[in-house]
């Protein structure tokens, strides 16, 4: 049996009696950081041997793992902090696994982008996790222009080196959006700063007029959450074409709350306009 095991963001008591046990009972642990999990494991009292897999030696790790999988071993696989394979090593093996019928279980436990969404205190009509911020001015607009096309809300991890920077950019083309920095989430400095882009800009300046495009100096962890608001890819082609759909399905004995889910799955639309659509054209 593998057992991904998500692992505490910052504060150790956050870790679950289930991933506790399997880390205690498995013959052993694949880390993407040894010296980083021995912590965790001295907080538990275990002792089970570790072995690293990360980034660089990962294809040949997950081959070593995969061959004591084979023998019948059972093997926890951790990373730093949160969910193994969501922007960490461990998805290679995890595939692999599968693809030769390796039981595989996951054990659930904190989440940045979750604990992030939730602290942001922001209302979005679904939401993306994109994981880490394009390090180029260039890709980072074009990424914020293709986002805001979509709308809803988008989870990003960013460094604290660049934080300011690449605030700086998403404010000078969307200054009025709302978003949050959440730094360091469950651990004894948290900090949750809300605002627009423009305003968390100014509270996480660039260090000086000289620094690189996407350079800065916060310290911690950073999860941002941005509410790009309404999604703005709908044409009025498209806004007719469902004007028109709502109206022959109510002519043919939908009710306004069918007509609305049939919008939404048939043409894509947001729950809150197909409902607007749907009452519309039924009409007072």
């Amino acid at each position: 049996m593998l057992y991904v095991c998500a692992t505490p963001i910052g504060n150790l008591g956050d870790v679950t009696p289930r991933v506790a046990e399997a880390l205690a009972k498995v013959g052993l642990i694949a880390a993407e950081d040894t010296r980083h999990t021995r912590k965790l494991l001295s907080h538990l009292g275990v002792h089970t041997p570790l072995t690293s897999l990360f980034k660089h030696n990962e294809a040949q790790k997950t081959e070593e793992v995969l061959a004591r999988l084979r023998e019948g071993h059972d093997v926890a696989l951790v990373t730093d902090a949160g969910m193994p394979g969501v922007q960490d090593p461990g998805m290679r093996l995890v595939t692999r696994a599968i693809a030769e019928g390796i039981a595989v279980t996951v054990l659930p436990g904190p989440s940045a982008v979750l604990a992030a969404l939730v602290a942001a205190g922001l209302e979005g009509d679904g939401f993306r996790f994109v994981g880490y911020l394009p390090r180029r001015r260039a890709e980072l607009e074009a990424a914020l222009s293709g986002w805001r096309r979509c709308g809803g809300l988008i989870v990003a991890f960013e460094t604290g080196q660049r934080l300011p920077g690449a605030l700086a950019v998403l404010a000078a083309h969307a200054p009025a959006l709302r978003a949050a920095v959440c730094r360091e989430l469950t651990k004894l400095h948290e900090e949750v700063v809300r605002g627009t882009l423009h305003e968390l800009s100014a509270r996480y300046p660039v260090s000086s007029p000289d620094a690189t495009p996407l350079a800065g100096a916060v310290r911690g962890e950073m999860t941002l959450v941005i509410d790009l608001g309404p999604a703005q890819e709908a044409t009025a082609r498209a806004a007719e074409l469902a004007t028109a759909a709502a109206a022959t399905l109510l002519a043919r004995g939908l009710s306004k709350r069918d007509t609305a889910a049939a919008l939404q799955v048939c043409l894509g639309v947001r729950h809150r306009e197909a409902d607007r659509i749907a009452r519309e054209a039924a009409g007072p």
